[in-house]
This record gives structure tokens, C-alpha cells and sequence, in this order.
């Protein structure tokens, strides 16, 4: 089964228009953030398709102008060697998509790791929490727009090499 097909299957299961991104590899759905969670159960049961693995939830911060960001997971089929990824895409201002690690227990790390370096609010996740970085580490350092806080805790953030060999 292709990509193409999965998505028109999926389309008419969940009776919404999804489209494709052009020229992606692997073959990238584009969802919305409402229809994800319906998307992602129906992805990883149907036994069409059978996605029993997620091998990487990103996030992408699209830049200040753009005012998004996307969230894209990569899916696979075991036992049909297919690759698929999924894309929604989420205002930067208010990054909120649903958790899918219930489906997937992988998610849990990498939605904390989402959540920890770009701001991404996964509703339902069981620990949201940092997994990178102290829990009181102010901003989310993947993000184009951040500031590096010059000093935690009374220590010098911004490493200087220059100070370093000085002392």
C-alpha cells in the first residue's frame, strides 16, 4: 500500500481532507492538530497498515514571522516496511497538540523532549516535565527567538573559551 493510499483511507475514516507534503521522504501527511490523535489510533490498530512503531517525534520552530511550529512523527510498519511521517502544525504562541503515548511509549521521552527544548504542551502526557534540562531553566533553548539567560544559580552560562584558558 502506498503513502498516497494510506492517507486517502485515513481521509475517508476520519471524514476530513488531509493532504501530502510535496516531495518528503519519507511520504508526510499533513494533519491538523485536532484530527491527530483519532489519526495516530487509527494508524497504529488498523491492520491494513499496522504502525506498531514511532521512531521520532521532532518539533520544528518555523521562526518568528511564520508565528508556527511544527510537530512531525515518523511512523513504521514492522510488518509491512512502510515509512510515514505525520506533520501538524500548532500557532507558536500556544503549541498544544495531544499526547500519543498511550499509543506509542516511545513518545513519552521524545514529547518531553519536545516539550523541554521548543515549548510544545503535549495535553494528556502522564510526566510532562523537563528531561534535558533543570526543571527551573527559564525559556526553551531550541526555539529561533531564544535568550540564553546569562547566569544559573550564580554560574556563568555563556561559556567563553577565552576565560576558561585565563584561568
Amino acid at each position: 500500500m502506498t503513502a498516497g493510499e494510506i492517507k486517502d483511507l485515513l481521509a475517508a475514516e476520519l471524514n476530513v481532507e488531509l493532504a501530502m507534503k510535496e516531495n518528503a521522504t519519507p511520504p508526510t501527511v499533513l494533519l491538523s492538530a485536532k484530527d491527530l490523535k483519532q489519526a495516530t489510533q487509527k494508524l497504529h490498530e488498523d491492520e491494513r497498515w499496522y504502525f506498531d512503531m514511532l521512531s521520532c517525534l521532532t518539533a520544528l520552530d518555523n521562526g518568528v514571522e511564520a508565528q508556527t511550529i511544527d510537530v512531525i512523527y515518523h511512523l513504521y510498519s514492522i510488518p509491512f516496511d512502510i515509512s510515514l511521517a505525520l506533520q501538524v502544525t500548532v500557532p507558536r504562541d500556544e503549541p498544544v497538540v495531544d499526547t500519543v503515548s498511550d499509543i506509542w511509549a516511545t513518545a513519552n521521552w521524545h514529547e518531553r523532549e519536545a516539550y523541554d527544548l521548543m515549548g510544545v504542551v503535549f495535553t494528556g502526557h502522564e510526566d510532562l516535565r523537563r528531561i534535558l534540562l533543570p526543571n527551573d531553566w527559564e525559556g526553551h533553548p531550541l526555539r529561533k527567538d531564544y535568550q540564553e539567560q546569562e547566569k544559573y544559580h550564580g554560574m556563568n552560562v555563556v561559556y567563553d573559551r577565552n576565560d576558561a584558558m585565563d584561568n
